[in-house]
């Protein structure tokens, strides 16, 4: 709504409404000072819900993963197969259907013995030994300050692009490089937290929400895990 400002010579015209009022505030800060304030803020959470895209090492992964100081769970999507991932402080579980694990590398004389050990893993938790490669790849997945860390970060001149909305949440958006360095819309409502990252370089997209909205995180029973041994099948 336009309003009519009054000066001392009289009606000088209409002035636009603050698009700020009744936010947080950050709206009003340099682009710099906006990303400080959602870093602290993401940091400060102690659980948040990930969702989205991320290109890696030339690979897509489709995420969708609840995070917490001490683990997270939920499910990766990696060329065409789909897992759960499960980690509890230091332990990491991999759970994923026959057909995942009948196309993890194998010796072709044991075809058999492959498909009868895929039968076996299907519907269970596999215990990720510490030292398998795999241990290294997924479990920054279910890492909320490794994964916080690696992606809040915009590339090149940071500068404001606006006020947006993120599913009904006003949102002030900040650049890196005019978006060729991503893109962040942080939350001008409650905590300035981050809801939507655009990576630099095409390398995904990813929404941020259930922001402190905590979930149960506890270790597969015994009789859902199966110790695979020291080290998983090469993916």
């Amino acid at each position: 709504m336009c309003a009519l400002v009054v000066t001392g010579t009289g009606l000088t015209g209409c002035s636009s409404e603050d698009p700020d009022a009744g936010t947080n505030g950050v709206g009003k800060l340099s682009a710099a000072k906006i990303q400080s304030r959602t870093r602290t803020a993401a940091e400060s959470a102690k659980t948040v819900r990930l969702s989205g895209t991320v290109v890696t090492n030339g690979r897509t992964y489709t995420l969708d993963m609840r995070l917490k100081g001490d683990g997270g769970s939920g499910s990766v999507t990696s060329q065409g197969a789909t897992f759960r991932l499960l980690r509890v402080g230091e332990h990491l579980f991999l759970k994923a259907d026959a057909e995942f694990w009948s196309h993890q590398d194998g010796k072709g004389d044991d075809a058999g013995s492959d498909a009868a050990a895929a039968d076996k893993l299907e519907g269970m938790y596999v215990k990720v030994p510490t030292g398998d490669p795999a241990y290294k790849r997924f479990s920054g997945f279910t890492d909320k300050n490794v994964l916080l860390d690696g992606l809040l970060t915009l590339h090149g001149t940071l500068a404001t692009d606006g006020h947006h909305e993120q599913n009904g949440t006003r949102t002030i958006r900040i650049t890196g490089d005019k978006g060729s360095g991503g893109s962040l819309d942080v939350s001008l409502e409650g905590e300035p937290y981050p809801l939507r990252l655009v990576r630099a370089a095409d390398a995904g997209t990813l929404s941020l929400t259930d922001w402190g909205k905590d979930f149960a995180l506890a270790e597969p029973s015994k009789k859902e895990t199966v110790d695979y041994g020291q080290q998983l099948p090469a993916s």
